[in-house]
């Protein structure tokens, strides 16, 4: 990796009960996980990705000062907007109809490109968004 190649790799995700974290994030949402450790006594860091993703998140305790719930705009970009919304649901997961903008207002339905939403928040409240990108 170049000097120059800055690559988001990871992002934090405050929760308060790490077990309720994982369950939602790998059966409900259906993320890979790739570590569980118990790094101290007050410390334990679960790793999940989502499907095809190159950035993962943490679910962590003790590793930073956000409180559980305070993370919004957490985006994931997918293909077909209408299939990840159908395949959340069959896993149990609350999400919004798929929305867009149109005139500066949130409408329900598809919108053009880019411009396809889903919205969903985990147990804690941490906000997710699903959004289309355009077929190339």
């Amino acid at each position: 990796m170049s000097a120059t190649d800055w690559k988001l790799e990871v992002v934090q995700v405050p929760v308060s009960d790490i077990d309720r974290a994982k369950h939602f994030y790998a059966e409900q949402c259906g993320f890979a996980v790739d570590l569980d450790a118990q790094v101290s006594d007050s410390v334990r860091v679960v790793q999940l990705t989502p499907p095809g993703s190159a950035c993962s998140i943490h679910l962590s305790r003790g590793i930073h000062s956000m409180p559980p719930g305070s993370l919004e705009g957490l985006q994931i970009v997918v293909g077909d907007i209408e299939a990840a919304r159908r395949e959340l649901l069959e896993r149990g997961v609350g999400v919004s109809p798929v929305r867009h903008v149109e005139g500066g207002v949130w409408v329900e339905g598809k919108g053009g490109k880019w411009n396809s939403f889903v919205f969903f928040s985990d147990p804690d409240g941490n906000g997710w968004v699903l959004q289309e990108r355009p077929r190339a």
